[in-house]
């Protein structure tokens, strides 16, 4: 299938649920991200900040663009003028950086905070406790141009569909408990963005609003030395 018909079918499949498709289109060509533009896609997710920064500048401007790997905090900068969500918020010290940045150019950033629930030490995130610590601290009740929309997962890179679910379980409680003591009056803390190529149909079963697909629409990303990724 081509990258347009797969957008079609994702975009068919979780419109009818209500479940937001991010497009992950980070080492693909700008040809690639217009097809799927054309195929009606506008939420193109890249993990790498300066080539994020090239495509925003060659594509249509009506794309909203989401940062969805790891953001240092020296690179909020560059991003901060356009930047539609930033998924991967794992400190204080990122958020109030956000922050500052947002100010300069007169905007409020959207922001998932990323928790921390793969059973691997390579994957960043805030474990719960830090989430809480971070949302009751002070620093953060004085940030003004940054939005907390909702939490970010990853879950462990296994073949085990129970342990999976189980990850995403934890991760929309949490939702849940952060939901009522932190954001009660507030409609727009309601995003888990949870659940990509492989194990999105879980992630939806477990609550997830938004789904990271990279591979399953552009196909397999080849890196240096030749070998293929996932998402």
């Amino acid at each position: 299938m081509s990258i347009a018909d797969n957008i079609k079918a994702y975009t068919k499949e979780l419109n009818s649920i209500g479940v937001k498709l991010v497009a992950v289109s980070k080492t693909k060509s700008n040809e690639d991200i217009l097809e799927a533009y054309q195929a009606g896609q506008r939420i193109f997710g890249e993990n790498q900040v300066q080539e994020m920064l090239e495509k925003q500048e060659a594509l249509p401007k009506d794309i909203e663009w989401h940062l969805v790997g790891h953001l240092q905090s020296n690179k909020v900068k560059y991003i901060a003028p356009f930047v539609s969500l930033i998924h991967g918020v794992d400190s204080l010290k990122l958020l109030v950086e956000i922050d500052k940045q947002a100010k300069k150019h007169n905007r409020v950033i959207d922001c998932l905070l990323q928790i921390y629930i793969a059973d691997e030490h390579t994957k960043f995130g805030l474990g719960f406790d830090e989430a809480i610590e971070l949302l009751q601290s002070e620093e953060y009740q004085k940030l003004s141009n940054i939005r907390i929309v909702g939490l970010m997962g990853i879950a462990t890179n296994t073949e085990n569909p129970k342990q999976i679910k189980e990850e995403f379980y934890e991760l929309h409680t949490l939702f849940k408990g952060i939901k009522a003591s932190y954001f009660r009056n507030q409609d727009s803390f309601k995003e888990i963005s949870m659940g990509m190529s492989a194990d999105y149909k879980i992630a939806i079963e477990q609550g997830s609003t938004m789904v990271r697909i990279g591979s399953d629409i552009f196909g397999q990303r080849v890196i240096k030395h030749y070998k293929n990724t996932e998402d």
